[in-house]
């Protein structure tokens, strides 16, 4: 049996409020094309299909017609739940969506029900362990001493292994779980699993198993021979720029776990960073290649330069997002009361300019800022001398 280990899809998902609808089609689209090309006979969705609990019409739409696609290339689908998404409304429908091939595993109350599919050796069961919040998932599991996401997983392991165990010798073994294992490393667009305790979990836990499918981290990752990330098929941050997004091929033969081959994913739209003076990378013939890549820019000119993120889109229309460095670093950073003490309003306000922009207000913008302070009953004329 060939499997396809892919996880963290986080449909509906935007890139610092650019909408990733059309790149995440686009690579979803190509899981279906590698089940046609390798022949794949299940994909496993480790989790995080969605961003969010609710997540919009269109998401839905981008995310079911990307099953069915997967379904009509003649995989079966084992998908379980992760911490962005709801378990109740991925879930809904589960009963029937098995009898076409798309087997939703939701619910902590049968983590230990396999869904069990026959290749040419025999039975293969596959387990898929929903996300687990520690507190309301020890008292599910019915185990109230249980502590973190250890003691959470750790009894829904014992329960698979256990029925494992009362199954034919021989029965192959799959298990999708969403945490965070010891070993792994994190992104910046990872939502933290840690309410109140230590969120990682030691890869021990998930021992007697031939594979483990593993979601949540987005960087694809191998912590054993069988217990392995496959990451997000798109990045999700800046950290991830440096990253060739990926999926595992699975095999499993009579004895179990036969071989594991990493194929790469297609980039609909590359991530850059550039740093440097506004004026140069609105110029320079070196950024030329990254127009059409989503641009992060890092500004080091003296003054804060106005209207930044305008101006970068006239070359980089996908620029997303600009941080201000100058050079030779920036203002001394003061605590509040050290900053105003003996100053009046008038000469706060200027400071205040002067800090955030790395220089102090031109003749026009003083005069803005004398109007709005007399308005207010702030401004004391002493203070003007020559700068209106």
């Amino acid at each position: 049996m060939r499997l396809l280990h892919t996880s963290d899809w986080h449909v509906g998902r935007t890139f610092h409020d650019a909408d990733l609808l059309a790149e995440q089609e686009a690579v979803l689209d190509h899981l279906a094309d590698l089940v046609v090309k390798e022949a794949v006979d299940v994909v496993l969705v480790a989790g995080d299909v969605y961003d969010r609990a609710v997540p919009s019409a269109e998401a839905v739409r981008v995310a079911t017609a990307a099953m069915g696609r997967l379904r009509e290339a003649g995989a079966q689908l084992v998908i379980t739940p992760g911490n962005h998404d709801s378990a109740a409304r991925l879930g809904a429908f589960a009963d029937f969506a098995s009898a076409g091939g798309l087997h939703l595993r939701t619910t902590i109350a049968s983590l230990h029900e396999p869904v069990l599919i026959d290749d040419e050796h025999g039975p293969v069961a596959l387990y898929g362990i929903p996300y687990l919040e520690p507190e309301p998932a020890r008292v599910a599991l019915g185990v109230p001493g249980a502590r973190g996401h250890t003691g959470v997983l750790t009894e829904a392991m014992r329960r698979i292994r256990d029925d494992l165990a009362g199954r034919s010798r021989g029965t192959r073994s799959v298990v999708l779980a969403h945490a965070f294992v010891t070993g792994g490393v994190g992104c910046d667009s990872e939502r933290t699993i840690s309410v109140g305790g230590v969120e990682q979990v030691p890869g021990s836990v998930f021992d007697g198993v031939d594979y483990v499918a593993l979601g949540h981290l987005h960087g694809a990752q191998t912590l054993a021979e069988h217990l392995r990330y496959s990451g997000s098929p798109l990045a999700y941050s800046f950290s991830e720029a440096s990253q060739r997004k990926s999926v595992w091929l699975v095999d499993l033969d009579a004895h179990g776990l036969a071989g594991v081959e990493r194929r790469e994913l297609p980039v609909p739209r590359r991530l850059a960073t550039m740093t440097g003076v506004l004026a140069d990378l609105l110029e320079a013939p070196e950024y030329t290649a990254l127009t059409d890549c989503f641009v992060s820019a890092t500004l080091t000119d003296r003054v804060r330069p106005l209207e930044a993120m305008r101006k970068l889109r006239e070359r980089f229309p996908h620029a997303v997002h600009v941080d201000w460095e100058p050079a030779g670093g920036g203002a001394t950073v003061l605590r509040y009361a050290e900053a105003v003490r003996g100053r009046t309003d008038t000469e706060i306000a200027r400071t205040f300019l002067d800090d955030c922009r790395g220089a102090p207000p031109n003749e026009r913008e003083n005069a803005l800022l004398v109007g709005a302070l007399e308005t207010a009953g702030k401004h004391d004329p002493e203070q003007d001398g020559d700068a209106r």
